[in-house]
């Protein structure tokens, strides 16, 4: 059985919040990116390895839901599931919370990357061992996972 991934926690900065006295919506996003490179740190595709090989995670897609205000000082917890993930892609979705991982979420990212090899410019297999990490952890995906931006 695959360890499962170890929860992100970040603190809000007072320089994060907007001129409506909550986490702006950039920084949802920059959280989000924190998560992301711990997943890939976790997958073994850290800052050593973009560096030994020239190649990384770039993400293709994401679709981020704000669904709570987020206040100066919180504390907050990422977790991060994957979706899917075969030879050059990997499906995720991060689900942030205020505190532990209770209830529900105050934001989330769902994200679609592909490893680029960035000396040539193109999708490139990800190695082996990450790739097995990557796959070993995939569980179900929730319900509003896949979902695209409703119309009015």
């Amino acid at each position: 059985m695959t360890a499962p991934l170890p929860l992100f926690r970040q603190t809000v900065q007072d320089d994060w919040i907007d001129y409506n006295g909550h986490l702006s919506e950039a920084y949802y996003v920059l959280v989000f990116g924190f998560a992301t490179d711990a997943l890939m740190a976790d997958a073994g595709l850290d800052a050593d390895y973009r560096a030994r090989t020239g190649c990384s995670l770039y993400t293709v897609e994401a679709h981020v839901r704000y669904l709570d205000e987020v206040a100066r000082g919180s504390e907050l917890t990422v977790r991060t599931t994957v979706l899917g993930a075969d030879a050059k892609k990997v499906r995720f979705l991060h689900e942030m919370f205020v505190g532990e991982p209770a209830g529900d979420p105050v934001a989330t990212e769902e994200l679609f990357a592909l490893h680029v090899d960035q000396g040539a410019g193109r999708a490139a297999p990800l190695p082996g061992a990450a790739h097995s990490r990557l796959a070993g952890l995939v569980a179900p995906a929730p319900a509003w996972a896949g979902r695209g931006i409703r119309e009015i």
